[in-house]
């Protein structure tokens, strides 16, 4: 790891880590809180012997390798918090050996606290709150933070690198815990900052401090707008999607929105493992009027193509 400066912090600080995953709901709080609180870098794991790339990218017939994925410590004081952030995930033994730097990191400055950031999905619309729940390294360490009202995950799983740090943090004897807002299971691959909004405010609330979410505010605003205007389309149309698929199940009205994206996911799934079936995922994008929404996703799966 690469240390860019020597900070002695006057209290033992928090630490925060995120890394991408569904609606980018924990990076995205995260990059807003070291933002708004002016977080200066601090160190940053050199991500070469972790990043091994496959292909090459091709612009104007120029080859290049890809770029090397950044894993950056900020540091903030008065509050004292530290912030990692990553823009990779990485599975295996080399997810495992990051994690570890940070936990190094963290017992060197005695972080007293350490909190990720992660995506919950549910049958919901974007017109649902998102309620944020918590999942921790131990029993002690969730009684801690029960006084804010925040309820504990049901049984389940939390995948990467957000969820994998609480089980190493137990064995080292360090608190940790994940903070997983839920959203719309749909818009899982779409930034989703309503759910990154409830995690700021939450994060406010834990380490008292006062965030200005005005920015934030207005970023789920507008998405919601989008998700809006994609959800009355398919409301609107649904009754005759229903006459020409006789397979379709009877379903709630206020489920509609969730039941095609749902079927459009799907398609972006089988159109990754076979490219014959991109027609029919474009007709299905026209068909809901959102091809402009997912145009650049879908240009992807053919741009994945060519870097192979």
């Amino acid at each position: 790891m690469k240390s860019l400066k020597d900070i002695k912090f006057s209290t033992s600080p928090i630490l925060l880590a995120a890394w991408p995953g569904m609606g980018n709901v924990g990076l995205i709080a995260m990059d807003y809180l070291r933002r708004k609180l002016h977080a200066q870098t601090l160190a940053e794991i050199d991500m070469s012997p972790y990043f091994i790339p496959d292909s090459i990218i091709v612009k104007d017939g120029i080859a290049q390798l890809p770029e090397i994925p950044s894993s950056i410590f900020h540091y903030s004081e008065n509050p004292d918090i530290i912030i990692f952030e990553s823009n990779a995930q990485v599975s295996g033994k080399d997810g495992i050996a990051i994690i570890k730097t940070i936990l190094d990191t963290a017992i060197q400055f005695h972080v007293t606290q350490i909190y990720t950031a992660a995506a919950m999905a549910q049958p919901m619309s974007y017109l649902s709150n998102s309620d944020v729940l918590v999942a921790c390294s131990s029993a002690e360490n969730l009684e801690k933070i029960r006084h804010t009202g925040i309820v504990p995950m049901p049984d389940g799983y939390i995948a990467g690198l957000n969820g994998l740090l609480l089980g190493v943090a137990a064995g080292r004897g360090l608190d940790a815990a994940c903070l997983l807002a839920t959203m719309p299971s749909y818009a899982a691959n779409i930034p989703y900052p309503k759910a990154s909004l409830e995690i700021v405010k939450l994060f406010s609330t834990l380490l008292t401090i006062e965030v200005d979410l005005d920015e934030m505010r207005t970023s789920a605003e507008e998405m919601n707008q989008q998700l809006s205007a994609i959800e009355e389309r398919i409301k609107q149309l649904f009754p005759a999607e229903k006459e020409q698929d006789q397979e379709m199940p009877d379903i709630e009205d206020e489920k509609v929105p969730h039941y095609i994206m749902e079927k459009i996911e799907k398609l972006f799934q089988k159109v990754k493992l076979d490219r014959s079936l991109a027609p029919e995922l474009k007709r299905e994008l026209d068909k809901w009027n959102m091809y402009a929404l997912y145009e650049n996703r879908f240009l992807d799966l053919f741009e994945e193509d060519k870097e192979k």
